[in-house]
């Protein structure tokens, strides 16, 4: 058993810390295995010297956190857990960066987790970005922050967003209406995301105006992209074709931004995947950036995080050459 005391200079940041009923306390005690008591204006950690020793690590992180006026709940929690156990608390400082976009509601978007900080970061310094990584962890909303960032500043004139049509066991065929109206509800993430960033009001006016565009990838043919943001969602469902063609749109003063989890791609078995294909093809290639996110940078509820590396590990066992025991038939 160790004991380690550590002192707190602002009682309002270990409250913040802590949460409503100490649920946040609770939550490091159980996935530390600690116990930690405050006295005063002192916290006394016990336990395995190696949890308290991290434990410590962890709530000096989160007071880093909520000193620069961040909430503290349970995804920051263990997100800073996870850091500590990696070996990577030193870098708690670097999420405290620069906010990206304000919402319609004044809302603040900047980055969550340090996979997510490294494709901001590379958004604003390559022409091309591909964000690459599993569901929740903010691929497009991200991407759509700051193209809405980058409209506002006047650094381009338009935001252009597209998805591929693909048929996730769905049949467009059946849907009411026009070739628009068929294809809306696979563009539905993106229209939320730009009514959060602008409000109703003002998105319907750029709209009318032609500063925002959303249409599915097939109206992009033909056409040459100056001066506009442009971002490809879903991008798994391309085909190599559909890609070469997407990424020879761009024009001058244009940024692209390209979105996609390979682990869900609704392709027919036959068909390469676009966007693996463009992960090999541009890896390298100047002003052109290949960012991976991974479950540890998913921001959604916890279990979306636990389900995705469940996957993982179901997919790793089923890899040829994996060590998995195969099943002992009985003898007869």
């Amino acid at each position: 058993m160790s004991e380690i005391t550590m002192s707190v200079d602002r009682l309002e940041n270990i409250i913040s810390v802590f949460g409503s009923f100490d649920e946040n306390l609770r939550l490091i005690e159980a996935e530390l295995d600690v116990r930690i008591t405050d006295r005063n204006s002192e916290l006394i950690f016990s336990g395995d010297a190696e949890r308290v020793a991290e434990a410590e690590r962890a709530v000096k992180g989160l007071l880093t956190l909520a000193s620069k006026g961040e909430t503290i709940d349970a995804r920051n929690v263990r997100y800073v857990i996870g850091l500590v156990k990696n070996g990577q608390d030193d870098k708690v400082g670097e999420l405290l960066s620069d906010v990206i976009c304000i919402t319609a509601k004044g809302k603040p978007i900047k980055a969550k987790t340090l996979g997510q900080k490294a494709y901001i970061d590379a958004i604003k310094k390559n022409t091309v970005t591909l964000g690459v990584g599993p569901a929740g962890t903010g691929k497009t909303y991200i991407a759509v922050a700051a193209a809405v960032e980058a409209f506002r500043s006047k650094s381009v004139n338009r935001i252009i967003l597209t998805r591929p049509a693909v048929e996730a066991g769905e049949r467009l065929g059946f849907l009411p209406g026009d070739l628009q109206s068929k294809v809306d509800p696979y563009l539905r993430p993106l229209y939320d995301a730009l009514f959060e960033m602008f409000g109703a009001e003002t998105y319907n006016k750029y709209l009318e105006r032609g500063n925002i565009e959303v249409a599915p990838l097939a109206y992009m043919r033909g056409r040459t992209l100056d001066d506009s943001f442009i971002i490809l969602d879903e991008a798994q469902n391309t085909s190599k074709e559909q890609m070469k063609m997407f990424l020879t749109r761009l024009g001058f003063g244009s940024k692209i931004v390209i979105t996609g989890d390979i682990t869900q791609i609704d392709l027919p078995p036959d068909k390469v995947s676009g966007l693996k294909d463009a992960m090999r093809v541009l890896e390298g290639v100047n002003d052109v950036a290949i960012c991976k996110l991974t479950a540890q940078d998913v921001v959604r509820h916890v279990l979306v995080q636990r389900i995705i590396e469940a996957y993982e590990r179901r997919e790793g066992a089923n890899k040829p050459g994996s060590s998995i025991p195969s099943p002992q038939r009985k003898k007869k």
